[in-house]
């Protein structure tokens, strides 16, 4: 049993944890649930050896567990999948996965690298994932990162895993698959503490679960003494909010944006679509399928080879993001808010500000109005409810859920006319998923804004879609050209959806 006594943790201004003490069986997924700034990630990087608590003890079959560093505790058996990637993107996938368990030739200092990619390949093999060990991590997806970081872990053969929204960024197949191996190490015995926001899932495989908001624990139950309003009250202290999306009928003679024959090699083979005024548009598919792929060709990240994009029926070229933006109004909101979406070292005003600087700047001189980009990050941090100091705070020292917020924010500013949502919902609170829901709806709804959403979240692109094309082997293998928003819209859509990949 791993055991936690009286945990407080402090940081500038926020007291994250305070007096938590929970009991974690072997042979047992306990959940972690809690709104974003619920404490979680911080309880986690305790028993992960990354933060060490101001007050309260650890312990491990009894016996007291003192750890000064992450190393210290994989040294201890403890291994964990953080929600922010924890990679190395010049490393090949092999020295990722490998990096604390390198294979020598016998007592030598000389690396095996034949062995080496082996034993790496066979935890690839493991997460069902179709990736050279060789590769370099930098050249990967969000997803594959991610499986990646879950290889890691099972490669550690650890007696307490934590995983911190494992399945964030990965489809529901490649989920599935990561709960057979799941299932595999609790019978095994193994310590499972598995942090997620998605309530579905906590019932699935989960056999206990505990609450935390404010950084204080509010339960602890077996998963079957409960249901999901109970839990969703515990998070949230209120009953959960449901709102109902009927989307408008869509205007087919206002045609937004026109992409015909799109070809990148090994990226996206051929792709056509067309997106309306006022619609929101699903891009479906599993990892890897060209869905985001696509989308960064569209909006001049990587090159195209050929193939053209047109918006409100003239031909364009976009050479970047920034071209994208300025020239033809176009947003992208990154799956990939670490790496691409943020700054992390910078604040969240800077953040937020970022996309209209060109519009609050001296006519002569170009400089900002800090008064009029003050304003305008607090309206949005407001407006979205991000749990911060102030907008002066470093993103970096924010929880995942409301960085992705700063991200999303950081677009609303520019007024688009047509934004890509790259799985928008990744790490954020049921209060917050429920937010953004929203607020794409009304972007299209009552704004009239074009919206794509690229979702591996099928739930979530079958409540706000209009129509959804679906992804594999990097082309577009079917359309659903009207979802319907009645009660059975979700079983109809899904088994729809789900015969594309049987």
């Amino acid at each position: 049993m791993l055991t936690i006594s009286n945990i407080s943790k402090s940081f500038p201004g926020v007291r994250a944890l305070d007096d938590v003490s929970v009991d974690f069986k072997n042979g047992e997924i306990h959940a972690l649930l809690g709104e974003n700034g619920a404490g979680k990630s911080t309880l986690m990087k305790i028993i992960g050896g990354v933060y060490k608590p101001d007050t309260g003890k650890m312990f491990f079959d009894e016996k007291e567990l003192v750890l000064n560093s992450y190393i210290d505790a994989l040294s201890k058996e403890i291994s964990m999948v953080n929600q922010e990637l924890q990679v190395l993107p010049s490393f090949s996938v092999a020295e990722n996965i490998m990096l604390d368990k390198m294979i020598t030739f016998r007592k030598t200092p000389i690396l095996n690298w034949k062995e080496i990619n082996l034993v790496a390949k066979k935890y690839l093999d493991m997460v069902d994932l179709d990736v050279p060990p060789t590769k370099l991590i930098g050249e990967l997806s969000v997803a594959q990162k991610q499986m990646i970081e879950i290889a890691k872990s099972l490669a550690s053969k650890s007696k307490i895993l934590l995983l911190d929204e494992p399945t964030s960024a990965i489809s529901e197949t490649e989920a599935e698959k990561l709960f057979d191996i799941l299932r595999d190490l609790k019978k095994k015995g193994i310590i499972i503490l598995f942090v997620t926001h998605k309530l579905e899932e906590v019932f699935k495989i989960c056999d206990k679960v505990t609450v935390l908001r404010d950084g204080r624990k509010i339960d602890t139950k077996m998963i079957n003494e409960v249901e999901k309003q109970d839990l969703v009250k515990m998070m949230i202290g209120r009953e959960e909010k449901i709102e109902s999306f009927r989307n408008k009928n869509i205007d087919k003679s206002i045609l937004t944006m026109e992409v015909k024959n799109i070809v990148k090699y090994k990226k996206c083979e051929d792709v056509s679509f067309k997106l309306y005024k006022g619609e929101v548009l699903g891009f479906y598919g599993l990892v890897g399928s060209g869905r985001t792929e696509l989308a960064r060709l569209i909006i001049g990240e990587d090159k195209k080879q050929s193939g053209d994009v047109l918006i409100n029926g003239k031909k364009i070229k976009i050479r970047s993001i920034a071209d994208g933006l300025y020239k033809y109004r176009i947003g992208y909101v990154t799956e990939n808010r670490k790496e691409e979406g943020l700054l992390l070292n910078s604040t969240i005003l800077n953040n937020i500000g970022i996309t209209i600087w060109p519009k609050i700047a001296g006519r002569i001189f170009r400089f900002i109005n800090g008064q009029k980009e003050r304003k305008h990050a607090k309206k949005m941090v407001q407006q979205l409810d991000i749990k911060a100091t102030s907008i002066n705070q470093l993103v970096q020292k924010l929880s995942g859920g409301n960085q992705q917020k700063v991200s999303i924010a950081k677009w609303l500013g520019a007024d688009c006319d047509i934004i890509i949502f790259d799985e928008p919902t990744i790490g954020v609170d049921i209060g917050a998923k429920e937010y953004i829901h929203k607020l794409i709806f009304d972007l299209a709804n009552v704004q009239g804004k074009s919206i794509i959403l690229i979702s591996s979240d099928m739930p979530e692109i079958i409540k706000l879609a209009n129509r959804i094309y679906v992804f594999r082997d990097k082309k577009i293998i079917g359309e659903i050209e009207e979802v319907n928003k009645d009660e059975d819209s979700y079983n109809i859509v899904s088994k729809e959806l789900g015969n594309y990949y049987t």
